[in-house]
Parts: structure tokens; sequence; C-alpha cells
């Protein structure tokens, strides 16, 4: 059973789109996502390639975008509330400080849709590079291999607080994130 699905575009002039739904290492008439995107030379398949991997850079663009933006409304929150409760006496009357409360946050309307504007972007992209995978196109998903490492490399390079020595026997211990301490909290979460 040949699972080749080639097709002609009547428009083309030199070759039909080749699609393969096997792996292959197909260069020159390769077509994605549709025959408007048709490899032509070999030039035109370099700059899909680096297209490719700039995509997943900005996958990852998007996803540490999205991270800052919940961090900062949860920061702008705590800032607000700690205002608020000094400049209502939030010390004791000796001097002593007052406990710590933990409160519960809902994002206004316009911060969810900034959020929600975030995700939206987020999963798209990743939508879009995961049908590109589904090409099996060699080529292509080592750019997505080479794209997540560029991306991770740029994007998540961040400082983490850690909790040295306590009650685990002195063993260090990651400080649970503002969004409950989840450590997978993306769209993506099975494509990387």
């Amino acid at each position: 059973m040949d699972m080749d699905h080639s097709h002609s575009d009547s428009s083309d002039a030199g070759g039909t789109c080749k699609i393969s739904m096997l792996w292959n290492w197909t260069t020159i008439d390769a077509c994605f996502i549709s025959s408007d995107w048709h490899i032509r030379s070999h030039g035109a398949f370099a700059a899909s390639c680096v297209g490719v991997v700039l995509m997943v850079v900005a996958l990852e663009a998007l996803r540490r975008a999205a991270r800052e933006y919940d961090e900062w409304i949860a920061r702008d929150f705590g800032a607000r509330m700690s205002s608020s409760s000094s400049s209502s006496g939030g010390d004791g009357e000796d001097g002593e400080v007052a406990a710590v409360t933990r409160l519960r946050f809902r994002p206004g309307v316009g911060q969810q849709a900034v959020r929600a504007g975030l995700h939206a972007a987020t999963f798209g992209l990743a939508y879009l590079l995961m049908l590109m995978a589904m090409y099996y196109n060699g080529y292509i998903i080592i750019c997505i291999f080479v794209g997540a490492g560029v991306g991770h490399f740029l994007f998540d390079w961040s400082a983490r607080t850690v909790v040295v020595g306590g009650g685990c026997g002195g063993a260090a211990a990651p400080v649970e994130g503002k969004w409950g301490g989840r450590t997978i909290d993306e769209p993506t979460v099975c494509c990387g």
C-alpha cells in the first residue's frame, strides 16, 4: 500500500507537492501545511528550516511571557494588599509584625484577557508546529528540536529561589510558585 499522497498544483510550473506519511528526507517539491508552502529550491527549503527554528524559539518566548505576566500580576496584587494592610495598622501594638496572611487571588477581566491571548497564541503556534512534525520530514523535525533547545536556552534561563536546610534533612527544595507550585502549566505539555 503506497502511503505517498502526492498531488499536482495547476499553477505550479515546476513539479508536484510530495507529501509522505512515512519518514522522509524530501527537500525539493516538499509541501507543508498547504500547497502554497511548496518548496521549489534548496534555498527555499533552508529558509523554511530557519523559519521553523524561529517558530519554536517564538513558542518558548510566548511561554516565558505568559509565566512572567502571571508572576507580575500576582506580585502587583501582593504589593497592593501589603500597602493597604500596612496603612491600616498591620503591625501589632507592641511593634510586633503581623502574621503572614494567605489570600486567594483571581485576575481581573483585562488581566485574564491578556492571559487568554497569550495562551491562545502559545496553543496555536504549538499546534502549527505539531502539524509540521506530522509531515515526518527529518530535516523539519530536527529543526523543531534545535528550536526547542535554543528557545529553552534563551527564555528559560531564569533565577530560581531555593530553600536550603530545614525539615528535609538539609536538602534543598524549590519554593512553591504563586500559582500553586505547578512545574508544568503549559498547553503543550505533551509536546515539550
